[in-house]
């Protein structure tokens, strides 16, 4: 069975994406995460779109983002079932090689090693339409392995439902990277995810508003 089959069709959920959670209870880092209108953005099963190379024999630079990105993907996948694809049309993870736009702060502007963006959709697969997150994770190629690694192992929590910050700078999910990257997933990342992933949500049902 073909568990990432390609959407048919998409409609954009107009919905506010994400709003502070309210889990006192919860354990980890949870109380700093967001969550949306239908619930945890998390899928029992993500398909994952990793941007191939340009060119039939990568440079150097597209063998280290490949090399970096697919290391931290592997982490995520001891805790999340996942499959890589090959075209963009059946994922509801994106990652691509690019440097995130400047972005607008008191004062100015900041750049950043990388990005992710969420959105809510409607997808219409195997001719049933479903809620689903999709989330584009942008990660820079031009950093340094380890720095690269840490980015895109820390963009990828936030596509599999962590969407916040934590307060230890050993964590993945760490605000802010350290002199030191985070290459690997601490027992507060792990044990954060594993809450998120067991609540209940809207994603991945069939909805009503299904018919064209």
């Amino acid at each position: 069975m073909d568990l990432c089959p390609p959407a048919q069709s998409v409609r954009v959920v107009e919905a506010a994406p994400l709003q502070r959670a309210v889990a006192s209870a919860a354990p980890g880092y949870v109380g700093s995460l967001a969550t949306t209108p239908m619930g945890w953005p998390s899928l029992s099963q993500w398909c994952v779109w990793v941007e191939p190379p340009l060119r039939e024999e990568p440079d150097r630079w597209e063998q280290r983002w490949s090399t970096s990105v697919n290391a931290a993907l592997d982490r995520w996948s001891e805790l999340v079932p996942l499959q890589r694809v090959q075209s963009p049309e059946r994922a509801q993870v994106l990652l691509k090689r690019r440097k995130p736009p400047l972005r607008a702060v008191a004062g100015g502007w900041r750049a950043s090693n990388g990005r992710s963006l969420l959105q809510l959709l409607e997808v219409r697969r195997r001719e049933v339409w479903r809620f689903e997150p999709q989330v584009t994770v942008l990660v820079s190629p031009n950093l340094r392995a380890p720095v690269q690694q840490a980015t895109a192992l820390h963009e990828l929590g936030h596509a599999f439902g962590l969407w916040g910050h934590s307060p230890e700078p050993t964590d993945a999910m760490a605000v802010h990277q350290g002199r030191v990257p985070v290459l690997d997933l601490s027992d507060r990342d792990r044990i954060t995810l594993r809450w998120v992933r067991d609540q209940p949500n809207d994603f991945g049902r069939s909805t009503l508003q299904g018919s064209p």
